[in-house]
């Protein structure tokens, strides 16, 4: 039995808020929860690839710290770039 696109959703968004240090929870768990409801399929193919790299090297992509593999690369992560965590 596959999931449902909703089902996955819920799965990647909690997958984006618990990875492993605070600040990528904030960047990467805020970004899925403003954008997660909206993507279409191939959008969370990507995101979901994204989501299996490892927690620092995401979180330098998503900062520009330094650049994803060219197989990452895409419009999801160009998306994550340029989110800014809103201010409470």
């Amino acid at each position: 039995m596959s999931e449902t696109i909703e089902i996955r959703r819920k799965r990647l968004l909690y997958l984006a808020t618990y990875r492993g240090f605070k600040e990528a929870d904030l960047l990467i768990g805020g970004f899925v929860k403003a954008y997660v409801a909206e993507m279409m399929e191939n959008e969370l193919d990507q995101l979901e690839a994204l989501l299996k790299q490892n927690d620092r090297e995401l979180y330098a992509w998503a900062t520009g710290k330094s650049e994803a593999p060219a197989n990452l690369q895409g419009a999801v992560l160009e998306l994550l770039k340029s989110f800014e965590i809103p201010r409470s």
